[in-house]
């Protein structure tokens, strides 16, 4: 049996597309360091997260070493804190997110930076990142919550070290 020449072409690029598309999912899962939400940050109850020794109240902390540690709860629309009042965290600091949800699935996405997450109810995730440069970074709920969905939005606000008002622990 003949297969013509063209037949043959098509083949050997179908096939370099499948291993490409392959290579950049192993790229993306081990490489990029891209992972799922798992139970590291812990678990909570999603009707009172505070209750649980793994979560503290909605905040901004200092940690003993000067790190910063900030604790999100994702409500139906809003975040606690970012919604009604802006995040403060400073620049050129660690700073580690701890989010959770109180009621249904929702995102945690700070535009504009590498800060991206699902909040699902009862899982703390946690995020740490260093802000370079100051400025605000709008936080984004990308995961469909709700009627309100449109409106779940808030801000973190990257400061200078010297402007950052450090929180009682």
């Amino acid at each position: 049996m003949e297969i013509h020449r063209f037949e043959k072409l098509w083949l050997v690029a179908a096939l370099l597309l499948i291993v490409a598309f392959i290579g950049t999912i192993v790229y993306g899962a081990l490489g990029a360091g891209v992972a799922m939400v798992d139970d590291s940050g812990g678990t909570v109850d999603p009707d009172d997260p505070t209750a649980s020794d793994n979560f503290r109240e909605p905040g901004v902390y200092t940690t003993d070493d000067g790190d910063v540690e900030v604790y999100v709860i994702a409500r139906q629309y809003l975040f606690s804190p970012g919604s009604t009042e802006p995040i403060q965290v400073p620049a050129n600091t660690e700073v580690t997110f701890y989010v959770t949800s109180g009621d249904v699935t929702h995102g945690f996405n700070l535009a504009g930076t590498n800060v991206n997450t699902m909040v699902i109810p009862g899982q703390v995730a946690e995020i740490t990142v260093e802000f370079d440069e100051t400025g605000d970074h709008h936080i984004v709920c990308h995961e469909y919550c709700g009627v309100g969905h449109h409106d779940m939005r808030g801000t973190v606000d990257v400061v200078p070290q010297s402007q950052f008002e450090v929180s009682d622990e």
